[in-house]
């Protein structure tokens, strides 16, 4: 996440020269793109996730420091 990001909530992935922009909210492709299997695995780790995604999305909002989230295992 970048601080002052443009809406919706979401947040950024790499995966060698891909990136991607995913919506917090339902897993959406917002920007860019991923190679299938890695943008499955990337979502499941969102759905994992969502209370703490958006708490950090808030905190960046705010220009303070997210919080870490744990990896897909």
């Amino acid at each position: 996440m970048y601080f002052d990001d443009h809406q919706p909530p979401h947040f950024h992935a790499m995966y060698g020269e891909y990136d991607v922009a995913i919506a917090i909210s339902d897993g959406s492709v917002i920007a860019g793109g991923f190679p299938k299997r890695a943008l499955s695995h990337v979502r499941e780790w969102r759905a994992l996730h969502v209370a703490e995604l958006a708490e950090d999305w808030d905190l960046s909002r705010k220009r303070e420091t997210p919080k870490k989230i744990a990896p897909l295992e």
